[in-house]
């Protein structure tokens, strides 16, 4: 793997990866648990019911919350550190754009009485640590560079979480609405991180 490549998985996507697999654990024991008596008991016997699900709208605010946070500081490292004024205000934008998203989520959470709950040990704020530790690291155009391909994939990762998690468990409607609004900002800024990063070349 690339030394610019930071780590292998984004603040958020750690973070509902460790709800799945939180959630996962609990339906493959408890099928075990159901599996075991019925090759000795008669089959009739009910079936375990589903495990219940491992995100729900407090856990969604509270990723959603870290997230925005992860990119605020990545995006302020980015301004002081980049070697090129396009970084800077890269990074810049970056800060200032999701700081803006993360406050829209807390309004909201406060209007519903939300309190956010991020899911237990999921290890998003010592792969973020690592990650602005590996930047702190590094100096001119390698910086540039790592910070880069770090938004890129963080943006990916952002983009899929939404799609194939987020948004089919939300339940509340103005929730929801939210993150659908946000999402295509996400999905700017992937580009445009992209796109700084072809210019700078190997």
């Amino acid at each position: 793997m690339s030394s610019t490549r930071l780590i292998p998985v984004a603040a958020l996507a750690t973070l509902i990866a460790a709800a799945c697999t939180a959630k996962s654990d609990r339906q493959e024991s408890d099928t075990a648990t159901a599996v075991a008596p019925a090759t000795a008991a008669a089959p009739e016997s009910p079936p375990t019911p589903a495990a219940a699900p491992a995100l729900n709208d407090p856990t969604i605010v509270a990723i959603f919350d870290d997230a925005n946070t992860a990119d605020i500081e990545t995006g302020q490292l980015a301004a002081e550190r980049g070697s090129t004024k396009a970084v800077r205000d890269f990074g810049a934008m970056l800060a200032r754009d999701h700081k803006a998203v993360r406050q829209q989520g807390r309004d909201l959470a406060a209007k519903l009485g939300v309190t956010p709950t991020a899911p237990a040990d999921s290890g998003s704020a010592k792969a973020h640590a690592e990650a602005i530790a590996t930047l702190r690291s590094k100096r001119g155009a390698e910086f540039d560079r790592a910070f880069l391909d770090h938004e890129v994939k963080f943006h990916q990762d952002v983009i899929n979480a939404v799609q194939s998690t987020l948004l089919p468990a939300i339940q509340n409607a103005e929730l929801k609405e939210l993150v659908v609004k946000v999402a295509p900002a996400f999905e700017a800024h992937r580009v445009a991180a992209a796109n700084l990063r072809q210019k700078l070349g190997a």
